[in-house]
């Protein structure tokens, strides 16, 4: 009879475990079993590029796809409800439905501002749009502002904050738009909830704040009401920058922080502000997040950043005045593939979207359950998964092959037919040394014919580069063509250079 009352007792108990505690909670899945370990789940999955997450007031996830659908999902079920699909999206690599923003009182201002691309007698144009939320479904276009756009560098986030639109825009391929403030290219417009421009503008009747920017991926106010974004570089320093008012962040001429003579010289006669983090090799930052919850102590006061090419959730801690970036924490590296956006719960936990079915897939990906998002219920720095660096240790060349290269050409030099070539079996990389120095230098605006495939991607220039790490890409690459490549003499990278410079 005791034997029977204990095993009730114990059945009683793992009913009890199954049907009183929430389901959120069963399926969250510990990284380890400690008590303060990092707590990830899969909240939604089968997502076809996600680009931007926003936490709404009816405590659902928003998501706007690539291409052209705004959603919403329960974080606890995981169910999806469309509320707009769009019909004249244009789509292709980085264009596409990108940004969007919830305003910041949507039960007086029941406001929903879209970004995305369009195509008007064949010419490309970014047209932000304000929406109205009325129960299930988004009503009543109003178009705010169209500006011309490009196949890439369109930019995309949107913030609102204090009833204002804050609108980041990409240069659109121009080298030239970034720096005129008269044009609304490479820049941070500001404007009423009407696309009017607020009185107190930098310039009268200008919706420009700040400008000098190449390709803003993430935007986000703290607590205390600054604004940072995070910034794609070329081939170099990729950035996040606190933004001020009326001020010029260099682009194109000052990439980073103003370092070499031409930098310094244009920040001297422009008075350019240098980034408070940049990094070289490059990471691809996109999304940008302020947290400010008490769940996480560690990421307090921190902007959390993803990234595409690092593969990976960054935490920038700031000092107590929001002006530098004191330490770097990485997490999940490669654990989750290319990630482009996040969003925090006002309870504190972390949500990501993935970007593994977009135009530029990473080895490994997508998986069969791509794209989806992830939350993120706790984090441990001692969590071995969460190391800062998964990259296996290789040559110096591979090295930086992986670092400057393999986002585009990828881990194995195949590339992606029609948009980036591969480096096997290339007739130029293998026969012809000085042709392959002299593209890695300057680079190539595109399109080009390759063994009969056209390629219509830009190569930046690598001509930052030193000598001997050039020359150990160089051998790497035509390592991948050939096992029997000659190797390229020292002497022949520096008389390719000197030519140039010329």
């Amino acid at each position: 009879m005791k034997y029977i009352l204990i095993n009730f007792i114990l059945a009683i108990g793992i009913l009890g475990y199954f049907f009183v505690l929430p389901k959120s909670f069963i399926k969250d899945q510990p990284i380890n079993t400690r008590q303060e370990s990092t707590v990830v789940k899969t909240v939604a999955q089968n997502l076809n590029v996600p680009w931007e997450i926003a936490w709404g007031p009816d405590n659902k996830i928003w998501i706007a796809e690539q291409q052209g659908l705004i959603s919403r999902i329960d974080p606890i079920t995981g169910s999806k409800e469309i509320l707009l699909k769009l019909t004249d999206v244009w789509q292709l690599r980085t264009s596409g439905l990108l940004g969007m923003a919830l305003h910041s009182d949507m039960k007086k201002n029941p406001y929903v501002f879209l970004d995305y691309t369009i195509e008007k007698n064949n010419k490309k144009y970014s047209r932000l749009v304000r929406y109205t939320w009325q129960k299930d479904t988004l009503l009543s276009p109003m178009v705010l502002m169209e500006i011309p756009a490009a196949l890439g560098h369109n930019g995309s986030r949107i913030v609102v904050n204090d009833g204002l639109v804050y609108w980041a825009t990409g240069d659109a391929m121009s080298l030239v738009d970034s720096q005129d403030p008269k044009t609304p290219n490479g820049k941070i417009l500001r404007m009423n909830i009407d696309g009017s421009v607020p009185a107190d503008n930098p310039m009268k009747g200008n919706p420009v704040w700040a400008w000098g920017f190449r390709n803003i991926q993430g935007m986000a106010f703290s607590k205390s009401g600054q604004l940072y974004t995070s910034e794609h570089g070329d081939t170099n320093d990729d950035e996040v920058n606190l933004i001020s008012k009326n001020r010029n962040y260099g682009w194109p001429t000052v990439q980073g922080i103003a370092e070499s003579d031409a930098e310094t010289s244009f920040k001297g006669l422009n008075s350019t502000v240098d980034p408070l983090k940049a990094w070289t090799p490059t990471i691809g930052p996109a999304g940008l997040d302020y947290y400010a919850s008490d769940k996480i102590p560690g990421l307090k006061n921190s902007l959390l950043l993803v990234s595409l090419k690092g593969k990976s959730l960054r935490a920038l801690k700031l000092d107590a005045q929001g002006k530098k970036i004191l330490t770097e924490d990485i997490y999940f590296e490669n654990k989750f593939g290319r990630i482009r956006d996040l969003c925090v719960s006002p309870a504190g936990d972390i949500y990501l979207a993935t970007s593994n079915r977009d135009w530029n897939p990473v080895a490994g990906f997508p998986r069969p359950e791509d794209d989806r998002i992830i939350k993120i219920s706790n984090l441990s720095k001692s969590d071995p998964q969460n190391s800062l660096s998964s990259m296996a240790a290789g040559s110096k060349a591979e090295t930086l092959y992986l670092q400057y290269c393999a986002s585009c050409h990828k881990e194995n030099g195949l590339g992606v037919k029609g948009t980036f070539p591969s480096l096997q079996n290339s007739q130029t990389v293998v026969l012809n040394p000085k042709e392959l120095i002299k593209k890695i230098l300057i680079g190539s605006t595109g399109p080009a014919t390759i063994n009969g495939v056209i390629y219509d991607s830009v190569m930046p220039s690598f001509a930052f580069m030193k000598d001997e790490d050039l020359l150990d890409i160089l051998t790497y690459i035509r390592s991948m063509g050939s096992s029997h490549a000659v190797p390229i003499k020292p002497e022949l990278v520096k008389q390719v250079r000197a030519s140039l410079n010329k």
